[in-house]
């Protein structure tokens, strides 16, 4: 393990990179609404990504100024700009990255998303996603911190410290397995694993009975086919999308219909989740939630006490 305490952020800023005006902001926001609702998504969520699009068409000072003064926080003051939004707007302006708009279009997100970090270019990007097989930054998180990053070829160990430190903040703790006796995540506004492994079933459910819309990806599609479901659904408050990894890893290991990617992305916090069938140990066969697996244990304990789920980090070296 490369430190003790592992803080990962995506800081997602290239200073090379010029920031994007205020109408290209706006832009990219109401192309996410429009895309959002022949998806079929949240009336209020739509409502919300065309609200602030038209704020940023008439906002006098540019964002990037708001930012550079006072960071997200001075976003958040913008009428109905709220934490997640506030953060995605941030990396749009500096990165020209819009996550969301991605995974709408049906675009791998890992890649793009890995690049934006310091010390990660287009190609190590690639070589990450590829040889481990990990789409989020908290699957990022956990292979900087249990050694695999830096058994990546090009990336070493000071590479690696370079992520740690470019990432360090956004999650605002230290990442480690929960104590047996808790049920929450350690992670800060994290949801419980049984609200995710619920999202999981439903996206699967209502994917076997085509109940969802199908968009074209971009990547391992030829024929341009629409064949991956996309689920948007709520959970209280919360926000979250879903859809099958396609990925060369996926592909290669016959997954894309058993991997599925789960983003959270709504005014009190965002984040991603890869939730798989475990394939080996006492819980072989269950669905589990990547970098969470003792809460999983816990989740099935306590619904099916003669069942378990085992730590299957690095299932997918």
């Amino acid at each position: 393990m490369m430190e003790k305490d592992c803080e990962v952020m995506d800081k997602g800023a290239n200073a090379e990179e010029p920031p994007l005006s205020n109408n290209l902001i706006a832009s990219r926001l109401e192309e996410a609404a429009d895309l959002l609702e022949i998806q079929g998504a949240n009336p209020y969520r739509i409502r919300a990504y065309r609200t602030a699009g038209k704020l940023l068409h008439g906002l006098k000072e540019d964002v990037s100024a708001i930012l550079q003064r006072e960071g997200v926080p001075g976003l958040e003051q913008l009428p109905g700009i709220g934490p997640s939004l506030g953060r995605s707007i941030e990396r749009l302006t500096i990165t020209g990255k819009f996550a969301l708009l991605e995974r709408l279009h049906g675009r791998p997100e890992a890649e793009s998303l890995f690049a934006t970090v310091a010390g990660i270019g287009a190609g190590l990007a690639t070589e990450i996603h590829e040889q481990l097989g990990i789409e989020t930054l908290q699957e990022l998180q956990i292979a900087a911190c249990d050694g695999r990053l830096a058994e990546v070829p090009g990336m070493g160990l000071k590479r690696v410290r370079a992520v740690q430190e470019a990432l360090a903040g956004r999650f605002k703790h230290s990442f480690e397995i929960p104590r047996q006796n808790k049920r929450k995540s350690s992670l800060s506004n994290e949801p419980d694993v049984s609200e995710i492994l619920d999202v999981d079933r439903e996206y699967r459910q209502k994917s076997e009975q085509r109940r969802l819309p199908r968009i074209s990806p971009k990547h391992f599609n030829p024929t341009n086919e629409a064949w991956l479901p996309v689920l948007h659904t709520e959970r209280w408050t919360r926000h979250y999308t879903a859809l099958y990894s396609n990925t060369a890893r996926a592909h290669e290991l016959g997954t894309i219909r058993d991997w599925v990617i789960i983003y959270r992305d709504d005014h009190e916090g965002d984040g991603q989740w890869t939730v798989i069938t475990a394939s080996f140990g006492e819980n072989a066969g269950q669905r589990i939630v990547r970098g969470r697996e003792r809460e999983c244990s816990e989740y099935y304990a306590s619904t099916h006490p003669s069942e378990g789920c085992s730590d299957l980090v690095g299932e997918l070296e």
